[in-house]
């Protein structure tokens, strides 16, 4: 079956950076597109960005352009998303999904907190 496995969320001082990481199985993952959503405290799902299945092309929010750059390492089955320039506002659980325009996590996710 379908299993995505989020990883790298941490506490981390504004001005930092992390690295996700969602390990994909149970599927072709290199056919996919993905995507990565997050969910802020008493918020709705936000879309983040989006890499298209061969990592050639990507998407992101504004609120996390120039700052986030996703990637993928399809030889590892793995998804990537590098934070850069951490803001208060960006804590949030992370979450994988997959497909275009799905944005509605089937995982735990990743809990990232940005704070001093």
């Amino acid at each position: 079956q379908v299993q995505l496995v989020e990883s790298g969320g941490d506490l981390v001082q504004p001005g930092g950076s992390l690295r996700l990481s969602c390990t994909a199985s149970g599927f072709t993952f290199s056919t996919h597109y993905m995507n990565w959503v997050r969910q802020a405290p008493g918020k709705g799902l936000e879309w983040v960005s989006s890499i298209l299945s061969n990592g050639r092309s990507a998407g992101y929010s504004d609120s996390v352009k120039g700052r986030f750059i996703i990637s993928r390492d399809n030889a590892k089955n793995t998804l990537f998303l590098q934070m850069n320039s951490l803001r208060s506002d960006d804590t949030a659980v992370y979450y994988c999904t997959k497909g275009i325009g799905n944005h509605v996590p089937e995982s735990q996710g990743t809990q990232v907190t940005v704070s001093s």
